[in-house]
């Protein structure tokens, strides 16, 4: 039997709203339980200081422009993960292998081969005295991937697990709607295949938190108050439709803007912008059976949005008996073992590599 590891992820969404953490066992492959889930929001501060950053780094130019704001706000991340660290184990006995540390994205062009995390893997392991494995996407961007999304793998081992119980029939879809909404298909053979799909939250999330006091909309009530601007809704979807958006793998929310919404009310810019939300989500669903993960799933008239634009039914990943919440952040805990054991974790199917490479910077404990 291969040695079984412990690991704990963090991952932070493009949402920028907190950091998920959770503790599996794992061989790096087949073999798979999880310890611990828990959620660290941010403080209104640090959130802030996230969403003007990342406002700030539009360009890949913008990285060097504002080098000492990130510089001094990837310290500041990286304490914040390190408080996480000592939270979760001041009053534990797990013992873990190493910590897999994804870091908050504020900015990601395949095209230029850069994805910027900020994430000190150096000093976050000079903190918790543990080996961090970060830096998850350079490797696949040098090997001529999209740097994303990374999670398919593990979606894999959750449908094999969830096959074999008898949970789901493949072939099956997972649908991970966070910031933006990646999804990964899984064969009758588990054959898989990934991209991101459209936007998830992020633009419902930065229309909210821009014309209210509100961080998001709860459950799309206020988007179920609103009334559609069928005109701005046909011109955008038509503009998507002639972009390049349908041939990346990967995207960033600086693909998309809110824009066109200018000058509609609260209600109905959130209406609007939840519709079109749904319209290219559902285009690119292809009829297999969904589960939904991420954020985004609580999003109930988003989900009702999508489903009835689709014949297959949308089933949340939690009726299989896992927290939807969760998915990621798991996921980083399995990259990380799978990185130390140098096993791939991201193939030409799914960010589109030249071949099946490992990822991931291993820091050593001192």
């Amino acid at each position: 039997m291969d040695k079984i590891y412990t690991a704990l992820g963090f991952m932070s969404g493009t949402s920028m709203d907190g950091v998920d953490a959770s503790i599996i066992k794992s061989d790096g492959n087949d073999e798979y339980s999880t310890i611990l889930d828990r959620y660290f929001e941010y403080s209104d501060e640090l959130r802030r200081k996230l969403i003007n950053l990342r406002g700030k780094v539009l360009i890949a130019d913008d990285l060097k422009v504002n080098s000492d704001d990130i510089e001094l706000l990837e310290r500041e991340i990286t304490l914040f993960h390190a408080e996480i660290y000592n939270e979760i184990f001041k009053n534990s006995k797990i013992e873990i292998d190493f910590v897999g540390f994804h870091g908050q994205t504020i900015f990601h062009d395949y095209k230029k081969k850069i994805s910027k995390q900020l994430g000190d893997g150096k000093l976050l392991s000079q903190l918790t005295k543990r080996d961090v494995i970060y830096n998850f996407r350079q490797n696949d961007l040098k090997n001529g991937g999209q740097g994303a999304p990374l999670a398919p793998i593990y979606h894999k081992l959750l449908a094999k697990k969830f096959k074999i119980e008898g949970k789901l029939k493949l072939p099956v879809e997972i649908l991970n709607i966070g910031g933006i909404a990646n999804k990964t298909s899984i064969n009758e053979n588990y054959e898989m295949t990934s991209l991101d799909v459209g936007p998830g939250n992020c633009l419902i999330d930065k229309w909210i938190r821009v014309n209210s006091n509100k961080k998001f909309d709860k459950k799309g009530d206020i988007a179920k108050s609103g009334k559609v601007d069928k005109f701005i809704l046909e011109q955008v979807i038509d503009n998507l439709y002639y972009s390049d958006f349908n041939k990346k793998k990967s995207l960033d929310i600086n693909d998309f803007d809110i824009s066109f919404a200018k000058g509609l009310s609260l209600e109905n810019g959130a209406a609007t912008i939840t519709e079109i939300t749904a319209d290219i989500l559902s285009k690119k669903l292809l009829g297999n059976n969904i589960f939904v993960c991420g954020g985004g799933r609580k999003n109930k008239f988003l989900i009702d949005k999508i489903q009835s634009k689709i014949k297959n039914k949308i089933f949340q990943i939690d009726n299989l008996g896992i927290d939807g919440d969760f998915i990621e952040s798991q996921a980083f805990a399995y990259l990380a073992i799978r990185s130390f054991l140098q096993l791939p974790i991201s193939f030409p199917e799914t960010t589109g590599c030249k071949k099946p490479c490992s990822g991931g910077l291993i820091v050593k404990k001192n």
